[in-house]
């Protein structure tokens, strides 16, 4: 199968930790950005670093844009850039276009010029701090939609002997534990004769409403 190759458009702070995750992860990853130094910056890191105007059609043309798997669009200080760059992007038939909205409503434009996933990272990085500064039990965050997410958290002291029916988290508040992490051990899919113990990880699914109110609990 082939090794599924990224491009990142605009390397600021974001962009070139994108890039450098990615290469450890070991893709293949272009950076793009309209600034010679910011691309100087990451030549040694990305498999290729190229300087170009995103809003420049046959820049990207030139570039085999349209080859790579997932593009994103990194730019954040430019709001119109950032956009134009998008539709550019969709109008080449780019197969996955990735766009990073400052705010709500660039995250509406972005999805009604038909962008394929629009994230919040400064959004996203916010909530998951304050739910960590607030919760003795929350560990991580995959935000699955503006409403729903899976949750990676401790087990409540309130939980600790009980099985997953005695709890009721899927009937009471329509939460599903996906897996139980148990030391070295990952029970997927657990029955609902489960017991979750001292120390178990708890990964689970659904409203970010209901999900808020069990990582708040003790």
């Amino acid at each position: 199968m082939k090794n599924k190759q990224f491009a990142v458009i605009g390397i600021g702070r974001f962009g070139q930790s994108l890039v450098e995750e990615l290469t450890r992860l070991g893709y293949e990853v272009m950076a793009i950005d309209i600034d010679e130094e910011k691309i100087n910056d990451t030549v040694e890191i990305a498999t290729h670093a190229v300087q170009a105007d995103s809003m420049d059609e046959d820049a990207l043309k030139a570039l085999g844009i349209r080859n790579f798997d997932v593009v994103i669009v990194a730019i954040g200080n430019n709001i119109q850039s950032n956009i134009l760059t998008t539709i550019i992007l969709k109008e080449l038939g780019v197969k996955k276009v990735v766009a990073k909205a400052q705010n709500a409503l660039h995250g509406k434009v972005l999805e009604k010029i038909g962008a394929d996933v629009v994230i919040y990272p400064e959004r996203d990085m916010a909530i998951k701090l304050a739910r960590s500064l607030v919760s003795n039990n929350f560990l991580e965050q995959i935000n699955l939609s503006p409403t729903y997410s899976v949750i990676e958290l401790f087990t409540p002291v309130t939980f600790i002997n009980k099985s997953l029916v005695e709890i009721g988290l899927r009937k009471k508040m329509g939460v599903t534990v996906l897996a139980i992490r148990r030391d070295d051990n990952v029970i997927v899919a657990p029955g609902p004769d489960e017991k979750l113990y001292k120390g178990d990880i708890i990964i689970a699914l659904g409203s970010n409403e209901d999900l808020q109110i069990i990582s708040d609990l003790d």
